[in-house]
């Protein structure tokens, strides 16, 4: 309740978001996966790793890795399973052929990205009419939430 503030104060606006983030997750974990993949054994943890793959084209497993925040060797057993599933490719670097480059087969590009359309979609309709520094806000404040709750339950935070 905002009395002549432009805003909430600090404890209205824990409030929303106590309220707010549960109903997001679960309308998050809601998007159905697309016909074309689900016969496939896919869960929401790979959207992660199928948008990198989409946004920033193929990758090493070790990059891969990094940018998901989980072990070289959690990250290898994702992309080998996805592999066998016939979802990725995998092929050797040409400039280091001890490399392997991980990528979207073809065939299933467009499930993955009618399936990661759907965020993306509503994450542009948020941050549009936003300033970038008020994009980047939003950014940070999320990122700051995630490694809070991270310290909160005594893992590491994410980097």
């Amino acid at each position: 309740m905002t009395t002549g503030r432009r805003g909430p104060t600090t404890d209205e606006a824990v409030r929303s978001m106590i309220l707010l983030m549960p109903r997001l997750v679960g309308r998050i974990k809601r998007i159905p996966v697309p016909e074309g993949l689900r016969s496939f054994d896919l869960s929401p943890r790979h959207l992660s790793l199928l948008a990198f793959l989409l946004h920033d084209g193929p990758l090493t497993v070790s990059v891969l890795a990094r940018r998901l925040e989980i072990a070289p060797t959690t990250a290898s057993l994702m992309v080998g399973d996805l592999s066998r599933q016939g979802i990725l490719e995998r092929h050797e670097d040409d400039a280091d052929r001890r490399r392997t480059i991980v990528s979207i087969a073809e065939p299933h590009r467009p499930a993955i990205e009618d399936w990661l359309a759907v965020g993306a979609n509503a994450w542009r309709t948020a941050l549009e009419p936003l300033t970038p520094a008020q994009r980047q806000l939003v950014i940070d404040t999320l990122h700051t939430y995630e490694h809070e709750t991270t310290a909160a339950r005594g893992d590491t935070p994410p980097q």
